[in-house]
């Protein structure tokens, strides 16, 4: 049985650790608010974005387009967002599980976080690029990273590209997503949907086929942008459920041990007792 003295420390470190966990927890309370309305603020233009480009795609022939052209997978880049740091529960581990059935000699790897690096480094597949972004994204900031993909796409040194991020689906779930982000899906754009034939909407100027070719890339560079925001909101919701869990469990065990620590200060007290009743009996 520990001595009260050690139940003391105990409880006092653990209540020190609750602290921190609480003011972590309101910390990602408070990015997590501002990393949500950032991605759910990108979704109607994301929206209309799609629909410019389904009504485009009707208009001319899409097939000769370098980003549309669609060949056999021989070789395919993956491009990761994880999180920079940890302490946001099984965010991370769920991300990469989604990898297990990714053929490392057909795939290379460009990352953005540092435990996709880590992940990468020790399973020991091909890490080709890492983009470092901070932890309130700007759309500037994904521009590289979607020249970076395309370049390679175009260029024919990979036949596909994918991308792995955690969508943010609410504060409690976050859902990993690995994505075909080149060539272009056709259904993505719901090209035999209703919204396909809204093309009379649109009036392009010059013309569609030099609107297509100047939208495409910047369609591109939105969809990296959208799943950067989501990553950023996914790592704040977990890391703010995790650590509120973590304050919880803290709470319950200095219940726990302040309960523990009560029945042996009352045992040590009843043994005192005994101990000077005996004492008196034997001297009497």
């Amino acid at each position: 049985m520990h001595s009260t003295l050690d139940i003391r420390r105990r409880i006092k470190s653990v209540k020190n650790t609750a602290q921190i966990t609480k003011a972590m927890q309101m910390v990602a309370a408070a990015k997590m608010r501002k990393a949500q309305a950032a991605a759910i603020a990108g979704r109607p233009y994301q929206e209309m974005l799609s629909r410019v480009l389904a009504a485009l795609k009707s208009r001319v022939d899409p097939s000769g387009h370098q980003l549309l052209a669609v060949r056999p997978v021989n070789k395919e880049l993956i491009l990761i967002f994880s999180t920079d740091k940890g302490l946001c529960g099984p965010l991370n581990t769920n991300l990469f599980r989604e990898l297990a059935g990714v053929d490392p000699a057909q795939s290379e790897f460009a990352v953005s976080g540092r435990k996709a690096v880590q992940y990468i480094t020790r399973t020991r597949r091909t890490l080709t690029a890492d983009f470092v972004l901070r932890d309130t994204i700007h759309f500037s900031e994904v521009r590289p990273i979607a020249r970076f993909v395309s370049d390679k796409f175009i260029s024919g040194e990979v036949d596909q590209v994918r991308v792995l991020y955690p969508k943010f689906v609410n504060t409690l779930t976050q859902q990993p997503v690995l994505r075909k982000l080149l060539p272009i899906p056709a259904e993505e754009l719901d090209l035999e949907g209703p919204r396909a034939q809204t093309g009379g909407e649109y009036l392009f100027e010059p013309d569609e086929q030099t609107v297509l070719d100047s939208i495409l890339p910047h369609y591109v560079a939105f969809q990296l942008f959208q799943m950067a925001l989501n990553t950023r909101a996914s790592e704040h919701s977990a890391r703010m459920v995790a650590m509120k869990n973590a304050t919880d469990n803290a709470k319950q065990l200095v219940s726990d041990l302040t309960l523990e620590y009560n029945k042996v200060r009352q045992a040590n007290i009843t043994t005192e007792i005994l101990e000077i009743s005996t004492a008196q009996l034997a001297v009497g």
